[in-house]
């Protein structure tokens, strides 16, 4: 497999290989690829423990490193997963909060392991780009969400 020029890193404490492999069955174009052992023993882990894992999240490549608990997520960094409809908003938002995750507001949630996702229906992010009042109505109804509930999205962009 070729390396890809530029990959994202992913902290976990130890769960690197579980995180993603949920990834892996939540979201289209992506798996895991390879797990790598530590060669030897490391400040937070053993010769033999899972040190990194090779996998693609939405057609993203990433590596996930276990690091150990010195280093937590947080909202600087998200991915943007955008949906076609209220179905698939919701598998995604519901794959991720109810598997230990949690809502945040505005189509933001969290996973289990702090990693946060936007899941965000295509037309929210058209009635932004369309601006003035169609873009302001929808972002006056999209702050008072946590969850996108397109019809209402379409309905503030109809006015």
């Amino acid at each position: 497999m070729a390396i890809a020029k530029n990959t994202i890193c992913l902290w976990y404490d130890k769960d690197a290989e579980t995180a993603a492999r949920f990834y892996a069955e939540v979201f289209p174009d992506s798996k895991v690829g390879a797990v790598h052992r530590a060669p030897g023993d490391y400040p937070s882990g053993k010769e033999g423990d899972v040190l990194t894992v090779d996998f693609t999240v939405a057609g993203i490549p990433c590596i996930g490193l276990n690091g150990g608990p010195a280093f937590k997520h947080n909202e600087a960094f998200s991915f943007q997963i955008a949906t076609d409809d209220q179905e698939e908003t919701d598998r995604y938002w519901n794959a991720i909060v109810g598997n230990g995750g949690q809502e945040s507001a505005c189509g933001w949630c969290k996973d289990k392991w702090g990693i946060n996702w936007q899941i965000t229906p295509r037309v929210l992010t058209e009635a932004m780009a369309a601006g003035g009042g169609e873009a302001k109505r929808a972002f006056a109804v999209m702050m008072d969400m946590k969850k996108i509930d397109v019809a209402k999205i379409e309905a503030a962009r109809r006015g």
